[in-house]
């Protein structure tokens, strides 16, 4: 038998900006209609699911996958695990779905990740009664910045511009709203309540980009050479608090060929770990990786998928891993469509199943996430025989 295993059914809600339309989902509310719909696509082949693996990071704890497992009617027999590697969790999840498929440990899985920015609960730290925003990247002694202005390093220590920065979000919403426009995600999204479009993508121009103020000025920067740098992340070339869910199937080409499902094969995965200062940076030695595993190039690459939390990211991994930047997230990224943190790296293959399978090219295509702390997940898929 072979057990390579392949990605079918993969479907994700709408993006909700945080304090919209989903603002009284909580997370398991918007996982559950993902994991039914994929269910229901895999239902035919009569093969019950031996897990579900979801992603998630700022959730209220406990087992996110299980809770929402039931919820999406599953049964009480199809069991539930959560990981969490913070904005790579989906990916993540679905990275170990597979490597069970290949060991032989299952033959069916759902996986992918789930995050609602609106309903993450507050908690405060005991005994100080100061809020506890977000968990620890890295212990003391080690840099531990937030997302944004380490952002904003990474622009300064790459030389990456603020026009440039302004460019690519420009390109992310133009992009999405052509996409949304045309159809190009209808296929792939499960209305959640009512809700059946992704609500961030706006037109942007590079006029109003310019005009939008840096958003960390308060970050020292500084270029290699030590000479002083602008602060250039703004809110309009970075990504958006996000609610959302994306999910797939984890499965053998047998079953795939049986329900006469599209699938793409994975044929390469790995995760890395890098300098917690410049955490933006991390996808870049994953994704080399990965492609040193798959024996491939980044030019054998037809399609790429990068979480968009940033512009200074996304083009720091590009620059460093010498992408083509025409076949990276062609219908625009997180910019225009939002972050939902432990859903991202899932709506990566989400996108990627939809840009690949429906186009006339069989090169492979690349998933990437960049990691608060340093760390980087990247896959490689292609299309199954």
């Amino acid at each position: 038998m072979n057990t390579s295993p392949v990605l079918v059914a993969a479907r994700r809600t709408p993006i909700g900006t945080a304090g919209r339309g989903f603002a009284a989902h909580p997370v398991d509310a918007l996982a559950a209609p993902v994991l039914a719909a994929v269910a229901a696509e895999l239902a035919p082949a009569g093969l019950p699911i031996d897990d579900v693996v979801l992603g998630n990071c700022m959730g209220p704890g406990g087992d996110l996958a299980r809770v929402a497992a039931l919820r999406a009617g599953l049964g009480t027999s199809v069991p539930g695990v959560t990981v969490d590697r913070q904005c790579g969790s989906g990916l993540d999840a679905v990275m170990q779905a597979a490597a069970r498929v290949r060991a032989g440990d299952a033959r069916l899985l759902v996986a992918g990740g789930a995050e609602s920015a609106s309903t993450a609960p507050h908690r405060l730290w005991p005994g100080s009664g100061e809020r506890y925003t977000r968990a620890p990247f890295a212990p003391p002694g080690f840099a531990d910045p937030d997302m944004g202005p380490a952002a904003d390093h990474l622009a300064a220590v790459q030389g990456i511009t603020r026009a440039r920065q302004d460019a690519w979000a420009e390109r992310s919403h133009r992009l999405a709203l052509e996409a949304q426009a045309v159809g190009r995600f209808d296929a792939e999204l499960v209305p959640v309540d009512g809700i059946a479009r992704d609500d961030r993508p706006r037109a942007m121009s590079a006029a109003t980009l310019a005009r939008v103020a840096p958003a960390f000025v308060e970050a020292s920067m500084t270029r290699a050479d030590g000479a002083a740098h602008e602060a250039t992340v703004t809110a309009g070339n970075s990504c958006g608090f996000s609610d959302g869910a994306a999910a797939m199937a984890v499965t053998l080409p047998e079953l795939a060929r049986e329900l006469g499902l599209p699938a793409l094969r994975v044929r390469a995965a790995a995760v890395s770990a890098g300098d917690p200062a410049l955490p933006g940076l991390g996808a870049a030695p994953a994704a080399a990786a990965a492609l040193d595993r798959a024996g491939l190039t980044a030019r054998d690459l037809g399609f790429v998928e990068i979480t968009e939390a940033f512009a200074a990211q996304l083009l720091a991994v590009s620059d460093a891993l010498s992408l083509d930047e025409g076949v990276i997230n062609t219908d625009g990224g997180a910019i225009a469509l939002g972050h939902p943190w432990g859903a991202s790296g899932a709506v990566l293959l989400v996108r990627l199943a939809a840009r690949m399978l429906g186009a006339d090219d069989d090169r492979p295509g690349l998933a990437a996430c960049s990691i608060g702390g340093g760390q980087g997940i990247a896959m490689i898929v292609e299309r199954a025989a």
